[in-house]
């Protein structure tokens, strides 16, 4: 029962945070995405690190306007490998949440592989001789106007009038707010931690409040509530409660120890999947001690949420050569990391 309880309000105060940045980062992606673009058409090293930046950036938006780009050639095939070994999707949120220092330093780390990873493909391979075709079509990835985000005079009709979906995120948020300052959710005495997680609070709250009905009901709602808050909860408190259950009858430390090469590569195969959720195992395991940083790294390289699926729908060639490149990088940097007993 202590197991489920704690378990559960580790997820409570992760989620919660996870939501937080989710709810700001996406209210500025909205407010200078057209910035992105105009710099990403530039050539050179400029490309491989904007390119890099927008992977490393949490949630999907920057890697699905690479993969737009690529698709109409405003980018080279390394700019797109350097995406995608950067980014690490939604899983990048839960890492923030539950280790930010250690989060800040693989992003840090697979930002500067990355942009390595696609000077590198360029120069020694040929965009021709990979014989990759893309059509020609029109491939609008969250393209839409920029939002008028703080509409003035509207913002006190908004609230008169409040809608269901706001309510919801209202209370939720104060409820939240409320936890964490009296220590119910989160750290009970004041650090660093608990201050960043009541700032990204009070900000959400004031965004939630004072957005427009479509950027709530499109981007809030129906993105990061429905699509990704019950798969990050529920993927956060079973991999959390399965692995203090499993703690309590069984060494996992030793079974990893003793088999470090295998658990590597299982965690490189299960990158694959273009999907969130499956790596959150690892991103936990690492969370609970259970795994070194070199197989968080490793997984981190090769897996990049969902931010794969366009590309795969767009190009199956293009999705298989960026896979196979993103494995290789991702074995060759764990195992060299393992040996080194890091």
């Amino acid at each position: 029962m202590m197991a489920f309880i704690e378990s559960f309000k580790e997820s409570v105060m992760i989620t919660g945070f996870i939501f937080t940045m989710m709810l700001v980062i996406e209210y500025v992606n909205v407010q200078t995405r057209g910035a992105w673009h105009n710099k990403l058409k530039k050539s050179g090293w400029s490309q491989y690190i904007l390119a890099a930046l927008l992977g490393a950036i949490p949630g999907c938006l920057g890697a699905f306007t690479v993969v737009t780009l690529f698709s109409h050639g405003i980018v080279s095939f390394g700019a797109l490998v350097a995406t995608m070994i950067a980014t690490s999707g939604d899983e990048a949120f839960l890492m923030f949440g539950m280790f930010p220092a250690k989060a800040l330093l693989l992003t840090g780390i697979i930002f500067i592989i990355g942009a390595l990873s696609g000077f590198l493909v360029d120069k020694f391979i040929h965009e021709k001789s990979l014989k990759i075709i893309l059509p020609e079509r029109s491939f609008p990835l969250h393209d839409e106007d920029r939002c008028i985000c703080y509409p003035k005079g509207h913002i006190v009709e908004q609230l008169k009038n409040l809608s269901m979906k706001r309510a919801l995120l209202t209370g939720t948020l104060l409820c939240f707010i409320f936890g964490v300052l009296f220590g119910r959710i989160g750290p009970e005495k004041w650090n660093w931690i608990k201050i960043t997680v009541m700032i990204t609070s009070l900000i959400s709250l004031f965004v939630v409040t004072t957005v427009p009905g479509h950027f709530l009901k499109e981007h809030l709602w129906d993105h990061i509530v429905k699509v990704h808050l019950p798969k990050i909860f529920l993927w956060t408190f079973g991999t959390l409660f399965v692995i203090k259950i499993l703690m309590q009858h069984v060494d996992i430390n030793s079974w990893i120890e003793q088999n470090m090469i295998f658990t590597l590569l299982i965690a490189v195969l299960v990158g694959i999947i273009p999907e969130s959720g499956p790596h959150m195992v690892f991103v936990t395991l690492f969370y609970s001690g259970a795994i070194p940083f070199s197989v968080l790294l490793a997984s981190s390289i090769v897996q990049d949420g969902h931010g794969m699926l366009p590309l795969l729908a767009e190009s199956k060639r293009s999705f298989i050569i960026v896979k196979g490149i993103n494995i290789v990088v991702g074995l060759v940097i764990g195992v060299l990391l393992i040996k080194i007993g890091f």
